[in-house]
């Protein structure tokens, strides 16, 4: 081979000419270094995770913008609750569910804290901290006087052990504290008696865990990978950025509380020879001479003074917090101004392109992780019991789970122009009303019934207002002929005055 023939191009096909190619899989001088091992995140989870997992609770409860980020991402989540519609057909059924649902919700924490959706709330906590939340379906006895003698109780992710990885007894495999058969399917998880974090729980527990069969727990988690079984903190991607940031920002207000403290250090060469206002010397032999207003202090021949002079924090800081703070949020998918409450930066389209994506993000852990992994087992489980108490009868059981959940509604950017856009939707027939109340965190037919009784009720009292149920607010039609010659003078300058209106609406 030639001296030029080495630089000429190689043909090209062939695996030696795709690998280059492929410049995140180089191992030249910039990505030498980058070496990270092949490894499952199962395996991840199981070496990492006690320690992140406590690492973001401390973070949650320590760092104000991860706190506030929290309660964000539960509020936009499940916000006052994700409620059922039931599809019954049998519309006297179905109301009678309804109601006992509604009544039930009310007793169905176990602890007796909250309701069902202040348990939705916590379990979606739970999911931004820990990643993962279980949920234990608790049978009760008919003496305790429930309505319908079901209770959940939630258990925090401590609860499983990560580090519990064997055989069991009867031949399963038992992974990060959830026990598979031969097929992958799971059949229990072995729980921990007592918190390992909870030192006032002294009680002695054998063996340390109890299996509990997996058709009792709901593991609620947001899968990232095929084949995870266990979750990861939403907020891991944010939590080394979030702590540098808090430690940066704690050196920062110590240089500013050190900036306020006007101090002098003055340097004499005659020791013994006290100034005016010099106190005693300290055990180390440091004596400190205060400042009074309108002191006017002479110093002896050779003394100096010098004052403190600390660096301030600079002009770049407040740069610097956005960028940080903007890469926080990226990292939380979460839009800026929840995390931080800036909204100075922000405009109405601005918010709203914001807001349209990150919404769209929420209703994908709405629909594929709160009602698939939490609410519609705990329905089917739900009607199961009330029917065995004799709450109910159900012809159709299975028939009977048909239901629809409803998200909380979104709050309007701009109220006006998405309601027109919503009426002028619904005119063009491109979505129904149904979809609409619904869009609004309520049930349509609920909405119906409403609004039957409070037409009937306005109508016995006599009652007009300038709407009513039904009728399309907005400019009225220009009517189509004159009123007759036995109206009165006010009920033609009223029709004038429609006219003049619908005509110059209609310009």
């Amino acid at each position: 081979m030639g001296l030029f023939d080495r630089f000429r191009r190689r043909a090209t096909g062939g695996p030696e000419t795709v690998r280059p190619r492929l410049e995140g899989a180089m191992a030249r001088r910039r990505l030498r270094g980058w070496n990270p091992p092949l490894e499952n995140i199962n395996a991840l989870v199981a070496s990492g995770g006690p320690r992140l997992l406590a690492r973001a609770r401390e973070l949650v409860v320590t760092n104000g913008y991860a706190a506030n980020a929290c309660e964000a991402f539960a509020a936009n989540l499940v916000g006052d609750g994700i409620k059922p519609s039931s599809l019954i057909e049998d519309a006297a059924l179905r109301d009678r569910v309804q109601k006992l649902w509604l009544a039930w919700t009310d007793e169905a924490d176990a602890d007796g804290l909250t309701d069902f959706y202040g348990l939705q709330a916590m379990v979606a906590r739970e999911m931004f901290v820990a990643g993962e939340c279980f949920v234990r379906l608790r049978p009760r006895r008919a003496e305790d006087g429930l309505l319908v003698p079901f209770q959940l109780q939630l258990l925090q992710s401590e609860m499983l052990p990560f580090e519990k990885t064997g055989t069991s007894a009867n031949g399963n495999r038992i992974r990060c504290g959830i026990e598979f058969d031969a097929i992958g399917r799971r059949v229990a998880y072995h729980f921990r008696r007592s918190h390992p974090g909870d030192s006032t729980d002294q009680r002695v527990a054998v063996p340390e865990t109890l299996r509990v069969p997996a058709e009792d727990v709901l593991h609620i988690y947001r899968p990232l990978d095929a084949g995870q079984i266990r979750g990861l903190p939403h907020v891991a991607p944010a939590m080394v950025r979030l702590f540098l940031l808090d430690q940066y920002d704690d050196a920062e207000l110590d240089r500013k509380k050190t900036a306020a403290m006007f101090a002098g250090f003055i340097t004499k060469t005659a020791p013994e020879e006290p100034m005016l206002g010099e106190a005693d010397a300290d055990l180390d032999g440091a004596a400190i001479a205060s400042l009074e207003p309108g002191t006017m202090q002479v110093l002896l021949p050779g003394e100096d003074v010098k004052f403190s002079s600390p660096a301030d924090v600079g002009g770049g800081y407040e740069a610097f917090q956005y960028r940080t703070l903007l890469a926080v949020s990226a990292s939380l998918g979460l839009p800026y101004h929840l995390v931080t409450g800036d909204v100075r930066q922000a405009n109405y389209s601005s918010l709203r392109a914001e807001l349209v994506e990150f919404r769209r993000r929420v209703q994908q852990l709405q629909h594929g992780v709160i009602a698939h992994q939490l609410c519609r087992p705990v329905w089917a489980r739900w009607l199961d019991m009330a029917q065995l108490a004799g709450r109910l009868d159900l012809s159709d059981p299975v028939a009977a789970r048909a239901v629809q959940w409803i998200p909380p509604r979104w709050d309007w950017v701009d109220p006006l122009k998405d309601i027109q856009a919503q009426i002028l939707a619904m005119e063009a027939g491109i979505t129904s009303r149904r979809k609409v109340v619904e869009g609004t965190g309520y049930d349509v037919e609920e909405v119906d019934r409403e609004n039957a009784v409070d037409t009937k009720r306005a109508s016995d009292l006599g009652l007009h207002y300038r709407t009513s149920p039904g009728e399309t607010q907005g400019a009225r039609v220009t009517p189509a002929r004159w009123p007759d010659a036995g109206s009165t003078d006010d009920d033609t300058e009223r029709t004038d005055a429609t006219a003049r209106r619908g005509t110059t609406n209609q310009e």
